[in-house]
């Protein structure tokens, strides 16, 4: 097995307590159907020392052997949805914030930025300002404003959530 970077003694307790929970209620889910943990380790291709493990809420067993007990209860809700984007409220609010907060005022250019048809016309004396050189238009899907991202997922928390499909 590979070394762990973190060993589980080290987890946060809230981390132990929800893996307890979350085995407590596989054992419930599995005796609620009537099955043997020796039946739910050949569903999930574990050996019977790991599904004994996974129902004590040992936090070294692999991830995926507690996401396929999940699935073999309830193959219609995946667990990313817990922290799919449209459900990352914390997130959702700082972006929200950081869109409907106070803008700053954009600077006035100056010559020291680099623009060298204003340096040409600050440099020649006497010389009379020519208008500034038109530009060709931009198209609108190449300017992306800069909080594209964050209106984006804020208009995804407005709408309600969909059904999955069945």
């Amino acid at each position: 097995m590979p070394r762990q970077n973190t060993p589980p003694s080290d987890y946060p307790q809230a981390v132990l307590q929800q893996i307890e929970l979350l085995a407590r209620n596989i054992v419930i889910a599995r005796k609620r159907r009537g099955e043997t943990q020796a039946q739910w380790a050949r569903k999930l291709g574990v050996s019977l020392p790991t599904m004994a493990r996974i129902e004590r809420g040992d936090p070294s067993v692999a991830m995926a052997s507690y996401v396929m007990c999940l699935w073999l209860v309830n193959p219609a809700v995946g667990l990313a949805d817990l922290i799919a984007p449209q459900n990352d409220h914390a997130a959702l609010e700082r972006e929200l914030s950081r869109v409907s907060g106070p803008r700053k005022a954009a600077r006035p250019r100056n010559v020291s930025q680099g623009d060298p048809v204003q340096a040409w016309r600050v440099a020649e004396p006497g010389a009379t300002p020519a208008p500034a050189p038109a530009r060709a238009p931009t198209p609108r899907t190449a300017r992306r404003p800069r909080n594209a991202n964050a209106a984006g997922l804020a208009a995804l928390m407005a709408t309600p959530p969909t059904e999955p499909p069945a």
